[in-house]
């Protein structure tokens, strides 16, 4: 038996290490799959991410379809890593990691623009064109007189793409250009231009000229050498690659088919990015080890066997983000280390259950598959819950949500799988190896019963009275600032500019930077420090791209600011409104869906009513912590990811208690009362609870402690829930499921 266990034991270990190995130094020259191959987003690895709206209400799909796929061109310009996609029916949004100057991004990618090949002199005589002396180019008329005569040779639907290239000519050395194909439509039109300007073929003739004119500006005015009707052409004269790369962007910024403008545009420095990944990575690690250190020291072996098991699970996370591709973002990593405090969930409830079985004189073989057997739909019903609210999550959340939401759902997932079939072949090889005796796991012979029923009202009016100091803080909150909550910019619309300076903050920087502004902008910001740090958040109206400049300008040139170490983020008004919408419209539909699903699990509608009130109350409580520490946390795009990971957490927990609740129902004996068995069921289960409370909550302290500033506001509000959610499971959730049933008799 020993030499079978330690075959499974080697197997495991090595299964385990390869795993490891891989997640930490990738396969081949490539590492792929290893973390450093994790794509991330702008949050982390910086960069400029803008969302467009199109004037037009209603474009068609092929219109919305063409646009993006040319902005995609166009952005691959200043990074092949761009990404370019559709949100919803009328919206793009750009994403170009790693760019080092954002201003100029955003001054050319800011504007769809128009793009028109016009004749220099056409050929019913008229001049559109003057060519100076310098070899520069000005308009000979107004630009809207030369379109309606009829003087353009082409515009910007014609050109199917501009590309920058480099070629060696053996005349004149290294030359650079720009390479031009057009439409169907685009070559016909162009074929027939320029047969007529090569029919002048004398240096220096207006003729043999057509002009690129870019949002009313001559951008080149190149002269005719060939016929083009073959579909394709070339610009050359560029002293440069950069020349010819911006001339070929501006080339396929004209040729979108829609015209665009800017909802919003969030920009983040490179080295607040790399400062936001170590720190939650340092978060994570100390966690982890916390936990493992935990799950030993309180279950022993099977507590060995839990922390092995969650060693792979962090490294099979690590490759599922490679295989699905998953762009991880600062909200990302917090879901993956709320998912480690929480993967540790399902092995307490197993253990709980083995434990008790070793209670009742069975053997320790014989436990642990009874154990496994018992808390299988426990583990099930309270992580497809949660599961549930990440999949709402995806689906009605946008951006950095998003990214936490697929995070969460590949972690809640890998735990089940990891706790129900990876920590069980390590026990099982452990207790091979000689591991089965009932000191290794410890026993459960009986509980202290806990008189919840009883204490009931205690409880709730606990919960009304924290929930009264919430409406009396908006009350205040509404008096004060006219707002329930400190809203941030994706519930209130304008400019954050967030900076970290190398050097500790002047005393005055927030009355002399606030005149600055005044001064320059023509507009006062709000001004915000972060105790113990040199961090400074100015909220402002809605900048432009050249205000947005200045104000940079402002902070490089006044305070030493380095341009890696500015995080811009801009929402408009249109934005903030729908945020606000989505947020209640997310929690509202998660609930439903996890009302249907206990009432479909537990075949009692009775659960199902219990469970929404508890959520409720958790809600309410995480709220008034958004009310009362308005000066601290804002209402921002991770609210609705911080109220939907509170109730998946907290339905979680409830669930548990309901399932033992259902389970001693049906073992109830005539003398006991419903209030015995629910007292009874929390008391089995509140090791568990507290339990499963204690390492989540490890995590997001961690999360609290060492991140940055947005993931605080993630993880207080977070902590607060957790805390919430364990005290509405116990104390709250099994007493309103009381009131129902008496309620039923009663009728």
């Amino acid at each position: 038996m020993k030499g079978k266990g330690f075959l499974k034991l080697f197997i495991a270990l090595i299964l385990i290490a390869a795993i490891v190995f891989v997640a930490v130094c990738g396969i081949g020259d490539a590492k792929s799959g290893s973390a450093s191959d994790v794509k991330l987003g702008l949050d982390l690895a910086g960069g400029v991410s803008i969302t467009y709206e199109t004037v037009k209400e209603d474009p068609t799909s092929a219109e919305l379809n063409d646009t993006v796929y040319k902005m995609q061109k166009r952005a691959e310009g200043f990074s092949t890593e761009a990404e370019v996609y559709p949100e919803g029916d009328n919206r793009i949004t750009v994403a170009i990691p790693s760019v080092t100057d954002a201003d100029a991004v955003l001054e050319r990618l800011g504007s769809a623009g128009t793009i028109y090949f016009i004749y220099a002199k056409g050929p019913d005589g008229k001049v559109n064109i003057n060519k100076n002396a310098d070899g520069s180019a000005t308009f000979a008329r107004p630009l809207e007189e030369i379109i309606a005569d009829g003087e353009v040779v082409a515009d910007g639907s014609d050109i199917s793409s501009a590309e920058p290239q480099m070629y060696q000519d053996q005349i004149s050395g290294v030359q650079y250009v720009v390479d031009l194909a057009f439409t169907a439509e685009g070559t016909k039109k162009f074929a027939e231009a320029t047969e007529f300007a090569y029919g002048y073929r004398s240096s220096g003739s207006l003729e043999n000229t057509i002009a690129i004119v870019y949002d009313g500006e001559i951008v080149s005015a190149p002269g005719v050498s060939a016929v083009i009707d073959e579909g394709r052409a070339q610009i050359s004269g560029q002293s440069n690659y950069e020349e010819s790369n911006i001339l070929a962007t501006t080339i396929r910024i004209g040729a979108l088919p829609l015209e665009l403008s800017v909802l919003r545009y969030y920009v983040e420095g490179a080295q607040l990015g790399a400062n936001a990944l170590d720190t939650s990575l340092v978060a994570g690690l100390i966690g982890l080890g916390l936990i493992i250190l935990f799950m030993i020291i309180m279950y022993r072996v099977p507590g060995v066997a839990a922390s092995l098991a969650l060693v792979f699970y962090v490294g099979f996370m690590v490759l599922c983000l490679n295989l699905f591709e998953v762009t991880l973002t600062l909200p990302g990593i917090a879901g993956i280390i709320l998912s480690i405090g929480m993967a540790v969930d399902a092995n307490v409830i197993i253990f709980t259950r083995i434990q008790e079985e070793l209670g009742t004189g069975k053997t320790v073989r014989s436990s642990i598959k009874i154990g496994f057997s018992k808390a299988l739909s426990a583990i099930i019903d309270g992580n497809v819950t949660t599961i549930i609210a990440a999949i709402v999550l995806y689906l009605l959340g946008s951006g950095t949500v998003k990214g936490f939401a697929q995070t969460l759902a590949i972690g809640i997932i890998l735990s089940m799988i990891t706790a129900l079939f990876v920590t069980k072949f390590l026990l099982n090889a452990l207790v091979d190896l000689g591991a089965d005796k009932v000191g290794c796991f410890g026993e459960k012979k009986g509980f202290k019963k806990m008189n919840i029923i009883g204490n009931f009202p205690k409880f709730a009016i606990i919960s009304g009275v924290v929930i009264l100091a919430g409406a009396i803080a908006i009350i205040i909150n509404l008096a004060k600032i006219d707002a329930p909550f400190n809203y941030g910019l994706d519930f209130s619309g304008g400019t954050a500019t967030t900076f970290t300076m190398d050097t500790d903050l002047p005393s005055d920087i927030n009355v002399t930077l606030d005149q600055k502004i005044r001064d320059t902008l023509g507009q006062s910001a709000v001004i915000s420090t972060v105790e113990d740090s040199s961090m400074v958040t100015i909220k402002t109206k809605e900048l432009s791209t050249d205000e947005r400049a200045k104000l940079t300008n402002i902070l490089t040139s006044s305070y030493g600011v380095k341009n890696e170490n500015i995080t811009t983020e801009t929402v408009g008004a249109t934005v903030s409104g729908e945020m606000k919408k989505d947020a209640l419209v997310a929690v509202i539909v998660a609930t439903i869906c996890m009302l249907i699903y206990i009432w479909f699990r537990f075949k009692n509608i009775s659960f199902g009513l219990s469970s929404v009130v508890a959520l409720i109350h958790d809600v309410l409580v995480v709220i008034t912590v958004y009310a009362i520490a308005k000066d601290v946390i804002s209402v921002g795009n991770t609210f609705i990811a911080c109220l939907l990971t509170i109730v998946g957490y907290s339905i979680n927990a409830t669930i548990v208690i309901f399932d033992r609740i259902r389970e001693n129902m049906a073992e109830k004996l005539a003398k006991e009362s419903v209030a015995d068995v629910v007292n009874k069921s929390i008391s089995q289960t509140f090791t568990r609870s507290i339990y499963t409370s204690l390492t989540t909550l490890i995590m997001v302290v961690l999360l609290a402690i060492l991140g940055v500033s947005s993931v605080k506001e993630f993880a207080i509000p977070l902590m607060a829930g957790i805390i919430a959610g364990g005290f509405s499971s116990v104390c709250i959730a099994g007493g309103v499921w009381h009131l129902f049933q008496k309620r039923k008799k009663s009728e």
